[in-house]
């Protein structure tokens, strides 16, 4: 006879905690590997105003590294992925208010920037940070991983999602993230983070777009034909030649990161969603 397997359960408390100290460690911590591929870019990177930029940009990394201070003064949208256990059961309280909890405490003993408004149209600022965005799926297991993307407006607001014809293609999609990059990749703060959604529906390919950000540095698509087609729109989006901060020269994207998934046989759901150049991640296993 097989044992019974049983729950585990995990405090919302816990919870919480990690949530807050993530918070703090996104927003001041250089995420490991980042330098390395800002000094990458920098290496080949002809003498001018963008060569400038990253070196300012490598020097707000070591100075956020140092000093315990925030990388950008944006400390933006918390945007929270969680993997939960199926066997995990959430004791004293929910996921989403133990998230939500967190970020307020995060941000507020952090002393980091609460950037949220209540009605978007009253634009009425708010207390703390919350709530965040949480995306939740539920895997096998008794663990729950939890991964946070900072979100700031300049890359946030450089977003953008469509509906394309159905047999648009490698071309089409390739064509629609170029001039997404063009359009708006100055003001995202480049170098960038390039997160490429297609497939599932409206929603369901921006938030692949926005998951594909969280995707370790230098780790292609394991699908070959998505991982051409990420080489192909770094080209072109780096011969758009905006460069870093828009001041120009060869390097736009660092990384181009394509996710998709099944779509409807009469859609071509594409999203893409910018990441800037300080890319603020952190993930915890509880």
């Amino acid at each position: 006879m097989k044992r019974a397997v049983e729950p585990r359960f995990l405090s919302a408390g816990a919870v919480e905690d990690a949530v807050a100290c993530m918070c703090v460690e996104a927003c001041t911590r250089p995420a490991p590997g980042l330098r390395s591929l800002l000094e990458r870019a920098r290496s080949g990177f002809p003498d001018g105003p963008g060569r400038k930029v990253l070196d300012l940009c490598l020097l707000n990394l070591d100075t956020a590294g140092e000093t315990g201070l925030p990388l950008c003064q944006d400390t933006g949208t918390a945007v929270f992925f969680a993997e939960k256990g199926n066997l995990v059961v959430i004791s004293g309280g929910t996921l989403d208010d133990a998230v939500h909890r967190g970020v307020a405490r995060g941000y507020r003993e952090g002393f980091l920037r609460k950037s949220l408004v209540g009605c978007p149209l009253e634009r009425t600022p708010l207390e703390d940070n919350s709530p965040a965005v949480l995306h939740i799926r539920e895997v096998e297991g008794d663990a729950l991983r939890l991964r946070l993307l900072v979100k700031g407006a300049g890359s946030e607001n450089g977003s953008v999602a469509s509906m394309l014809p159905p047999l648009a293609g490698e071309d089409g999609v390739t064509a629609f993230v170029r001039d997404a990059v063009l359009e708006r990749g100055a003001g995202a703060c480049p170098p960038l983070f390039v997160g490429v959604g297609l497939g599932g529906d409206l929603e369901l390919c921006s938030i692949l777009a926005k998951e594909a950000l969280l995707r370790p540095f230098g780790r292609p698509s394991g699908e070959p034909r998505l991982r051409r087609l990420e080489e192909r729109i770094l080209g072109e989006v780096n011969a758009s030649g905006i460069g870093p901060q828009g001041f120009g020269g060869p390097v736009t994207a660092l990384e181009v990161r394509v996710e998709a998934c099944p779509c409807h046989m009469a859609s071509l759901p594409v999203a893409v969603c910018l990441g800037c150049h300080a890319h603020r991640t952190a993930e915890r296993v509880l």
